[in-house]
């Protein structure tokens, strides 16, 4: 295999997560036992510092038509409208002709809150189900996967003031492709806005449930600045957001417009001062990941061998490569709580447990075991009677503020 960034071919496997079915391949009844397993191993090119999946699952198959939505948490759907208000205050204050693309759109739940501040907007979404949803909502999208074949296909004399790429750009099969077509699309003084998982705070948050097979790169940002320059791009600011446990907002042009700025390079030295890009500290990360898996069993089985209840909190994507690494099936939780209905009455790969509605669960367990640990504030808000009452929630991963 050769780097997905540099293309060096010296590369070194320091996470293994065993054989893991497609995570976010929830299944029918009839699927249950029939779905493919892969590898789930991260290596660490020696180059370029840059954190990668060795496998690649074919973006027709994971993109196609999956059941994640945007608009499903309110806590998102405020972040992205904080996205949209800060990008137009600060960038985009006097047009009255603006535009924006959103790559990887969804259900438009971004887009809406752009619609909101007078833009004209354009999403890209390979997701048929959710492409339909966010067309029937007015927010125009295209029904396909964005690359510099479409930017090419769809010419738009009309380039772009800004492009967002929220949770999505370090999923990308066909990385260099989509990089030049965001630069093509991207006007003289136009703004790229990317939204990634940090590495950094996966590591230091020991969330290594975020590593799935969706996500082929894992970023910092001396790596993705070593994409961006190779595609005469350039980040000059940015900072970390607490959602999903820890994201870069990163605000990006082409290279040479705009000088970095104070915040990005303190973000950066603390990378250095942090060793954040060695090898020995993705081998660390191992160890503790290895330990977790010891821990969470030891801590379920007590609870299970008290007589107590245990359902998993959420079924999102990245929990079922916590619970399939674990060993967590149905010998220890009883069924995955969801308020997607999209996932409705369908099975978690590889441990097949049900997931059922939250507002369709029959009986309040002793313990919930937070797989949407991310949510964690809006959780604990939203379930404070039962936690006064004596429900445990309890939180695989914790992360930090």
């Amino acid at each position: 295999m050769i780097c997905r960034i540099c293309d060096s071919e010296d590369l070194e496997l320091v996470i293994d997560l065993g054989l893991q079915p497609w995570c976010n391949h929830f299944l029918t009844k009839d699927e249950i036992g029939k779905e493919p397993y892969y590898p789930l191993r991260v290596l660490f090119c020696k180059n370029c510092s840059t954190a990668q999946l060795d496998y690649t699952v074919a973006k027709e198959i994971m993109f196609g038509n999956h059941t994640y939505l945007s608009g499903i948490t309110k806590s998102l759907s405020a972040h992205f409208e904080q996205i949209a208000t800060e990008a137009d205050e600060k960038l985009c204050q006097g047009k009255t002709d603006k535009w924006v693309l959103d790559i990887g759109s969804n259900d438009g739940t971004q887009l809406k809150h752009f619609l909101k501040l007078g833009y004209h907007v354009v999403g890209v979404e390979s997701s048929t189900t959710t492409a339909k949803m966010a067309n029937d909502a007015g927010v125009f999208t295209i029904n396909e996967f964005f690359n510099n074949d479409l930017v090419k296909k769809y010419h738009y004399e009309q380039k772009f003031d800004l492009i967002n790429a929220a949770g999505v750009f370090f999923h990308l099969e066909e990385l260099h492709s989509v990089t030049k077509g965001i630069k093509e699309a991207l006007k003289k003084d136009g703004t790229f806005i990317v939204q990634f998982l940090y590495m950094k705070r996966i590591i230091e948050n020991n969330a290594f449930d975020q590593i799935y097979h969706e996500h082929l790169l894992y970023y910092t940002l001396k790596t993705i600045e070593i994409l961006l320059n190779r595609h005469g791009l350039s980040m000059y600011d940015a900072y970390v957001s607490p959602i999903h446990g820890g994201s870069v907002i990163g605000y990006i042009t082409h290279q040479g417009s705009k000088e970095a700025s104070e915040a990005l390079t303190k973000l950066k030295q603390q990378e250095d001062d942090d060793q954040t890009n060695t090898i020995e500290t993705y081998q660390d990360f191992s160890k503790r990941i290895q330990q977790m898996k010891l821990d969470n069993l030891a801590y379920l089985s007590k609870a299970k061998a008290e007589g107590k209840t245990i359902y998993g909190m959420g079924a999102p994507v990245k929990g079922n490569t916590m619970l399939n690494y674990f060993g967590a099936d149905s010998k220890y939780i009883d069924c995955l709580l969801e308020k997607n209905t999209l996932r409705k009455g369908l099975y978690a790969p590889g441990t097949h447990l049900p997931i059922i509605m939250e507002d369709e669960a029959e009986k309040i367990p002793d313990i919930y075991y937070v797989l949407a640990w991310n949510f964690k504030k809006e959780i604990l808000a939203n379930n404070r009677h039962l936690i006064e009452k004596g429900v445990e929630f309890y939180f695989p991963v914790d992360p930090k503020e």
